[in-house]
């Protein structure tokens, strides 16, 4: 299985690195991936077609080995901005649990896209959490590092969420003075119109899976075309079929019926050997020489 797994991701990188090869592509800074909305949605973009074949193996990463996937493409991406991702798949579960590539991703998606207008959500949503009247015209920040209000997963009203046709009106009145990107009102309506009552991140988990708010960005196709691409199918496993067939890298045993290959002596070494041979003769020659004088 490792042997498998080992060959797997030597292909992954193989082709990744030909891909390079024909179409170079500097590693970026955060600062320039996150920098205009094509930007966002371009490293979206990336990030699915270099690791596509992690969902299609069926393989649970941890959010640490997400991030570590990230900064192969972006060495400052903030693992801050991975964490809510991972908030919004496990909710209120363990941070170090597995998730799938595709529960991951779509989060990852709406988190990364919409980074500043869902930090503006939750402060929302906090407000109308402890009855206060909420605020829409809110400056939102665009620190990596900023965290999203503290939402108290124990507290029964945390539970329960807040009123879904309140928290709709708020966030259409966010919207409309909103600057930066936001999802549409149409999908925003549908997601709080089907239950009475919402929390924050079963909001933003509805986000995630709205398959039309997915195509508005642009990044992903639909859940169900995510991992079909014939094409990177075909070269992986023509990589694999050659790293299957390559030898051993560390000279193990040959196989049945295989010889190894017959040494060539070194040219430099046989004519030390030679020069050796001829001044030991040479040597020899004097001492019968002297014996018999």
């Amino acid at each position: 299985m490792k042997d498998a797994t080992r060959r797997h991701f030597s292909a992954v990188f193989g082709q990744l690195r030909q891909r390079e090869e024909r179409e170079p592509r500097p590693v970026q800074e955060f600062a320039y991936v996150k920098a205009t909305p094509h930007n966002r949605a371009s490293f979206v973009r990336v990030f699915w077609r270099s690791f596509r074949q992690i969902g299609k193996n069926g393989d649970l990463l941890a959010m640490m080995e997400y991030s570590s996937l990230l900064q192969l493409l972006c060495p400052d991406f903030p693992v801050e901005m991975v964490q809510k991702a991972a908030r919004i798949v496990l909710m209120d579960d363990a941070m170090d649990c597995p998730m799938s590539f595709a529960d991951f991703l779509y989060a990852f998606q709406v988190q990364f896209y919409f980074e500043e207008f869902l930090g503006s959500v939750a402060v929302i949503y906090r407000d109308l959490l402890s009855g206060k009247s909420p605020n829409t015209v809110i400056v939102p920040t665009s620190s990596p590092a900023e965290r999203l209000p503290h939402l108290a997963p124990d507290d029964t009203a945390a539970q329960e969420g807040v009123d879904s046709a309140l928290f709709c009106s708020y966030l259409e009145a966010l919207c409309e003075r909103y600057k930066h990107n936001h999802p549409s009102t149409d999908g925003i309506r549908e997601i709080l119109q089907s239950a009475q009552r919402v929390t924050f991140y079963g909001f933003v988990m509805a986000l995630a899976k709205h398959e039309g708010i997915s195509q508005d960005i642009g990044s992903l196709p639909n859940k169900a075309d995510l991992l079909v691409d014939p094409a990177m199918d075909q070269e992986l496993e023509k990589l694999i079929a050659q790293l299957s067939l390559s030898p051993a890298p560390h000279g193990g045993s040959s196989g049945p019926g295989q010889k190894e290959p017959p040494r060539k002596a070194s040219p430099r070494k046989s004519l030390h050997h030679r020069k050796r041979i001829e001044m030991e003769s040479d040597g020899s020659t004097e001492e019968t020489d002297s014996s018999e004088n």
